[in-house]
């Protein structure tokens, strides 16, 4: 007969053993993507002149702003300082909608420049940029959802230093965007 504790122990590894091979996943798409934007730059129409949008900078401060945040609200609760686990998680959540808005700013500050995706003054580079940070904007998305869901059980105080798997599956994923966007934001950065 399993014990509680023994219980909780597995179901623990369970879950980061899911979302260990959910992170595999993602990452194994995006090389695919990265990939085919590798094979690309050989083409003739490919921009080697044009500049990352300044939002994105910002963006790469917020989303290590959130792994900071999150990472100390994980600290938070497993001292059982509640007060201070909101207001890391609260953060957090700030931070990454400010990504959000600094990755649409830099969509506009491309449209601004006359660097369209698509049509006639499109670009096949502009088009990778597009599907690459939509795609990682996915991604976000979730991780967003995920955070919302961990602030409400801990406003349910469903979290304490015993039990806090929701908010240790939670920076594990915000870490792994946080390592995603960097690896994307230097490819594009860099591989012009």
């Amino acid at each position: 007969m399993m014990t509680n504790e023994e219980y909780k122990s597995r179901t623990a590894r369970s879950y980061k053993l899911l979302l260990i091979f959910a992170m595999i996943s993602m990452t194994m798409m995006f090389a695919g993507l990265t990939s085919a934007l590798v094979v690309s730059k050989s083409r003739p129409d490919w921009l080697t002149n044009f500049e990352m949008p300044i939002s994105f900078f910002f963006s790469l401060i917020f989303i290590l702003a959130c792994s900071v945040t999150i990472h100390l609200a994980k600290k938070s609760i497993q001292k059982d300082n509640r007060k201070a686990t909101t207001i890391f998680l609260l953060t957090t959540l700030a931070f990454g909608l400010a990504f959000v808005y600094s990755q649409l700013q830099g969509f506009n500050q491309l449209f601004d420049s006359h660097l369209y995706p698509t049509g006639g003054s499109g670009s096949i580079t502009i088009s990778f940029l597009y599907v690459l940070v939509y795609v990682h904007l996915a991604h976000l998305s979730g991780g967003i959802i995920s955070l919302l869901i961990i602030i409400y059980n801990h406003f349910k105080q469903k979290y304490n230093s015993s039990q806090f798997l929701g908010i240790e599956l939670g920076a594990m994923y915000w870490h792994f965007l946080d390592f995603l966007w960097i690896y994307l934001f230097l490819f594009l950065y860099f591989f012009k």
